[in-house]
């Protein structure tokens, strides 16, 4: 017991320290982010460029799967293409500057920029398929008032107070997934993991995905406990499913979901996360065996 409470104590402070640093300093650089024009950019002719600049409007607003879809409706109101804006549907929750960031601490930078790679292209991929496949004639007519695209301005004392914002709603799944991760360190045999979720066991990633899917699982409490894991001896692809399922995809957000899209585009969604997840989780072993 008193194992699990040294590690959950040095964990929890690594975490921290990393975070506000890491935090503060995302939150300065947003500051220069000229968030109304990147929304008008999302509407230019060019398909390529939308999908890139739909990639960094996600990238830049780093939501919750949950709050991306005020975004979405947004953007479909205002009648920008539907495949730019499943791109951003689905690179939104899982492109979170701090929590990549975090990911290149913890996991290290190969992990990370492989990370950001491969669920980038996969997002674009799956949003133009979606498109191409007709499914825009599923979106119900919905109309929202209310929302502003973020204003920011380059201010220590502004990044300050963002950070302070993000600790409250962020950092508490933090220190829940510092505390799994502890218990998983103190209590479960590092031999068991290696032997039932390591080596070369493909099939784990599928499972892994779904699984995740219906679960709520922040980025933020994945990563402290896919550290654990994968020092444990669990192999990167079935983390890594776990991980993109679960944040692209959750109870609450398929409810929010439902209110916008009917039930074919709402099946196509989860096929969607389900396929992003497994092969991002198979892209990984390969990566982990290079």
């Amino acid at each position: 017991m008193l194992e699990i409470v040294q590690s959950f104590l040095w964990f929890a402070l690594e975490l921290t320290a990393l975070f506000i640093a890491i935090s503060f300093l995302i939150n300065l650089l947003q500051g220069w982010i000229p968030y109304d024009k990147l929304e008008r950019y999302l509407s230019g002719r060019n398909t390529w460029e939308g999908a890139f600049m739909a990639l960094v409007f996600a990238f830049v607003t780093p939501f919750c799967s949950c709050s991306t879809i005020p975004v979405v409706v947004n953007l479909l109101n205002k009648r920008v293409r539907f495949g730019i804006v499943m791109i951003f549907l689905f690179a939104s929750p899982v492109l979170d500057p701090t929590i990549i960031t975090l990911m290149a601490a913890l996991l290290g930078v190969k992990v990370a920029v492989a990370y950001t790679v491969i669920t980038s292209v996969l997002s674009v991929v799956i949003g133009f398929a979606l498109e191409r496949l007709g499914f825009e004639s599923q979106v119900k007519q919905v109309v929202m008032t209310g929302y502003q695209a973020p204003i920011k301005t380059f201010s220590f004392q502004v990044a300050w107070q963002e950070t302070l914002s993000t600790m409250r709603t962020v950092y508490p799944y933090l220190i829940i997934g510092a505390a799994i991760g502890s218990v998983i360190h103190g209590l479960v045999p590092t031999e068991w993991i290696a032997t039932y979720l390591g080596g070369d066991k493909w099939w784990m990633v599928p499972i892994a995905a779904i699984i995740g899917i219906p679960l709520y699982i922040r980025l933020s409490t994945m990563i402290p406990i896919s550290q654990i894991l994968m020092m444990k001896g669990m192999a990167l692809g079935p983390v890594m499913a776990l991980m993109i399922s679960s944040a692209g995809a959750s109870l609450p957000e398929i409810t929010l979901l439902n209110s916008i899209f009917r039930k074919k585009l709402m099946g196509a969604f989860l096929v969607s996360v389900f396929f992003m997840s497994t092969l991002s989780g198979l892209l990984f072993y390969i990566i982990q065996g290079a």
